[in-house]
């Protein structure tokens, strides 16, 4: 046995052409899926800006949007899969690293150097897509079994809203011993999370993992417009949820916790008004725009 192995652990193996073609097929469809979700969400989020605050801007209300169309039913089976596909994506990510693109323009090679942070990072994205996937798939499943009207069925089905869910989660960790602490250090991670999503977008970092040389002039701006809007706009949604929920910490009570709908809704109360409302809801729409483009000209 070699010095080699005692050393440290031998890379994964890369992925063959067959798992490739999988795989990118996934990425794909993945990132499809998410762009769905955050154009729904900015929508809703711009009807709320403009007075109309009768659906929640956040996962379920962009559900409940798509169970209410014409085969709204099989729309969220679609969407489903494509959730699906990217926590496969993300998963592969975090057991093969960069080995699962092709290496084409040398990226795969530097992909290949990625250290552990990076696989740990995609393996929790892998957990939260599957977590999603799993919501979305209960929501379809009612709605199905409620005629496919998206009603409260489907609602019920579904685990309830990003608020509620929140504050559960906050109430139950706020319970366990040095529960603060943990409300506190997660909302904290949050806000981090969220500026390092921003400053990342303004840096215009994601024009490394695009084949931004497929693309014309203008198509290269419009992307890069709506990375760097959308990016900034995200981040921004996860300070603001991170930072509701070091309040929730700070004063001990669960109710100071807000998910993406509460949240949103929070940027209306500013001395901006509506107006900033208006912008992050944009954003949003932008980063779903910015998904789609990810599906086209994403290395994977």
């Amino acid at each position: 046995m070699s010095a080699h192995t005692f050393g440290r652990r031998s890379p994964a193996p890369p992925a063959g052409p067959r798992v490739r073609d999988t795989l990118r097929v996934a990425g794909r469809t993945g990132f499809t899926a998410r762009g769905v979700l955050y154009f729904l969400v900015g929508y809703l989020a711009l009807r709320i800006a403009f007075g109309d605050g009768g659906n929640e801007a956040d996962r379920q209300g962009a559900l409940h949007q798509i169970g209410r169309q014409p085969l709204g039913t099989a729309l969220l089976w679609l969407l489903t899969a494509g959730l699906a596909g990217m926590a496969l994506w993300r998963g592969a990510q975090a057991v093969l690293g960069g080995r699962t693109g092709s290496g084409h323009g040398g990226q795969g090679s530097q992909d290949g150097q990625e250290g552990a942070g990076k696989r740990l990072a995609a393996g929790a994205r892998a957990v939260f897509y599957a977590v999603v996937c799993w919501g979305t798939a209960t929501y379809a499943a009612g709605a199905g079994s409620s005629g496919g009207s998206g009603g409260s069925g489907a609602a019920g089905g579904s685990g309830g809203s990003s608020d509620e869910t929140s504050k559960d989660m906050t109430a139950t960790l706020l319970k366990l011993p040095a529960g603060r602490w943990l409300v506190a250090a997660a909302g904290a991670a949050l806000c981090v999370a969220g500026a390092v999503i921003a400053v990342r977008a303004l840096r215009r970092a994601f024009l490394k993992k695009l084949e931004t040389g497929r693309m014309g002039r203008r198509t290269r701006t419009a992307v890069t417009a709506s990375g760097v809007a959308g990016g900034t706009a995200r981040g921004g949604v996860y300070a603001g949820a991170g930072a509701f929920a070091v309040v929730a910490a700070i004063r001990f009570d669960p109710h100071q916790a807000k998910g993406m709908d509460d949240t949103l809704r929070s940027f209306a109360h500013t001395p901006a008004g509506p107006w900033l409302l208006v912008a992050v809801a944009v954003g949003l729409i932008l980063f779903g725009l910015f998904s789609f483009a990810s599906a086209r000209w994403r290395r994977l």
